[in-house]
């Protein structure tokens, strides 16, 4: 199995820990959150992995570098400029659609700054069983910014803002809103669908393959541990789940 971790962000809410070194190698209990998220992944098959790198690139390629890349392979997608989620992906695109065993399997894309204990192995089946062209790890929890889901689980829209603004491509009564916790199940085809350039949101993707009727999906994760780590008091809340072994 295959996947993306999405680091290139600045991480400007993690200042002043992000002055110095990209997101993706500031520590939680004197381990990297670029190093949980490979062990997470690796613990569930997958082998094969690509970064996006941005904000301090080369610290990346060289911390790679002196931890042996972790025993997998781990390819780099270098960003000149920020391309967002969607964009970011879409640069990306080669490692999923070249010449391999993979190249018809589902992969993962994973946020480098979420910490969870998301069942991959059970996301994927879900995602498999549904014939999904992607799955979306979602959570009832506050959040700024929702995904709108209709009663069978499909992507329908989002709301954001203060005013909960609701941006639908139908009307579909009776919508759910629940938070996206940075986690995605993809099916490679949707690669090949992305029309959107330069720097753009995997969800203006979805949002407009949902409407054509494609089947974007809502993974329940409410009974897992998730946590953002958007800022410094929740690296220090994300070691103590460490300490108490709330986290794998």
């Amino acid at each position: 199995m295959k996947a993306m971790i999405l680091a290139a962000g600045l991480g400007t809410r993690l200042r002043p820990l992000t002055s110095d070194r990209p997101k993706a190698l500031v520590e939680v209990a004197g381990r990297t959150l670029l190093e949980i998220t490979l062990s997470r992944l690796s613990s569930f098959g997958v082998r094969d992995a690509i970064i996006n790198v941005h904000h301090f690139a080369d610290m990346v390629l060289e911390y790679l570098k002196a931890n042996n890349k972790f025993g997998m392979h781990i390819e780099i997608s270098r960003e000149e400029v920020l391309l967002d989620t969607g964009g970011g992906l879409k640069k990306a695109a080669w490692f999923f659609l070249e010449d391999s065993p993979h190249r018809k399997e589902p992969f993962i894309l994973h946020n480098v700054d979420v910490l969870s204990t998301i069942d991959f192995r059970r996301m994927v089946q879900f995602h498999t069983e549904k014939q999904a062209l992607a799955t979306l790890a979602v959570q009832h929890r506050e959040s700024s910014r929702l995904l709108l889901f209709d009663k069978d689980f499909r992507f329908r829209g989002r709301q954001a803002g203060r005013e909960r603004q609701k941006e639908t491509k139908e009307f579909a009564p009776g919508l759910q809103a629940m938070a996206f916790s940075g986690v995605h199940v993809i099916s490679p085809r949707f690669l090949r669908m992305m029309e959107e350039e330069g720097a753009f949101s995997i969800i203006d993707s979805y949002l407009r393959l949902a409407a054509r009727g494609e089947k974007i999906l809502a993974f329940c994760a409410d009974e897992y541990y998730w946590r953002d780590l958007g800022k410094p008091d929740d690296l220090k809340q994300a070691a103590e789940d460490l300490k108490q072994k709330v986290l794998i």
